[in-house]
């Protein structure tokens, strides 16, 4: 199992790539398997198999309108990792930042 973390934008679109981004996006969640967007990346997870031909659309229509493409991909890949690890990596943060808190009494 994997979380990949990835960016892709036309490098020549002028200053907006929202409509690109957001085709990218849509790509990724009419894939079916777990993910997240936030401002600067789009999160996937699953196998590697399942997740770079995902990229790969995402890659490619934001290439369909004739733009040099930036693409910047980072992958956690966990071996025998179980599914879940998408929201389980922040839950676990989350949790030791709530213990810090209680025996702190600092935010």
């Amino acid at each position: 199992m994997a979380v990949f973390a990835f960016s892709v934008a036309p490098m020549t679109a002028g200053e907006s790539v929202a409509e690109q981004v957001a085709e990218a996006v849509r790509i990724v969640r009419e894939s079916g398997l777990p993910n997240r967007t936030t401002s600067m990346f789009t999160e996937i997870e699953g196998s590697w198999d399942e997740v770079m031909p995902v990229i790969q659309r995402a890659t490619d229509s934001v290439a369909r309108g004739g733009h040099r493409v930036s693409l910047v991909i980072k992958a956690d890949i966990r071996p025998g990792a179980a599914a879940g690890q998408i929201d389980s990596k922040i839950a676990r943060v989350e949790e030791r930042l709530a213990a810090d808190e209680s025996e702190t009494g600092h935010s």
